[in-house]
């Protein structure tokens, strides 16, 4: 297994070994020790999802307060993905950037993002089936988003005319959140992280 950290602190792309034969394939996409070793703390494991995505789908961008915010374990177990991790740590050296990763059901990679990220993707073929292993359970009062087309963010979606949620369409643009004070702040989650691998 190889851990790679993105150009955003706090965000790792994981490439598994695979194994396959004329029978079929395995891999172990999680592994507990490694990541451990990389980030400094384990992954506290409470929930699991999956999302399912037609083509052209974009999802996101969200993300949680912190504390205690929401690590997530992202791969794509059908399909392909463009998977986008986006920096929204008031403070942080590359806040307002973003990184990306393609996950697809052919190298099995998967992106570890901290708490204070915002998260999003976009469906690269239909049926693409996401997993995401995520340290807090979902928690509707502390759960945020924005909109995924601001242009002060500029991210390069993959996709002429993206399929947005009536949530997404709706999401105000950082420029709005950050005039809110609604945006996770760097020290907070560096204090924050700092616990975690106190315990």
């Amino acid at each position: 297994m190889k851990i790679r950290q993105l150009s955003i602190g706090g965000a790792w792309e994981i490439t598994p070994v695979l194994h396959g034969d004329p029978r079929g394939l395995f891999t172990e996409f999680y592994r507990f020790d490694h990541l451990t070793e990389e980030v400094g703390h384990p992954l506290r494991l409470a929930q699991g999802n999956l999302s399912v995505s037609a083509r052209g789908v974009v999802r996101g961008v969200h993300y949680a307060d912190v504390p205690p915010g929401q690590a997530k374990y992202v791969t794509c177990i059908r399909g392909a993905v463009l998977d986008v991790a986006v920096d929204l740590r008031v403070g942080s050296p590359t806040f307002g950037q973003w990184d990306s990763v393609q996950l697809d059901e052919v190298d099995r990679r998967a992106v570890y993002l901290s708490e204070g990220l915002g998260h999003a993707f976009c469906a690269l073929t239909d049926d693409a089936t996401l997993t995401y292993l995520v340290s807090e359970t979902y928690n509707p009062s502390g759960e945020h988003d924005l909109h995924p087309l601001d242009p002060d963010l500029a991210i390069a979606w993959p996709v002429a005319e993206p399929l947005l949620s009536a949530r997404d369409a709706k999401a105000p643009t950082l420029a709005q959140r950050l005039e809110e004070g609604r945006l996770p702040d760097y020290a907070t989650c560096q204090r924050y992280t700092e616990s975690l691998r106190s315990q």
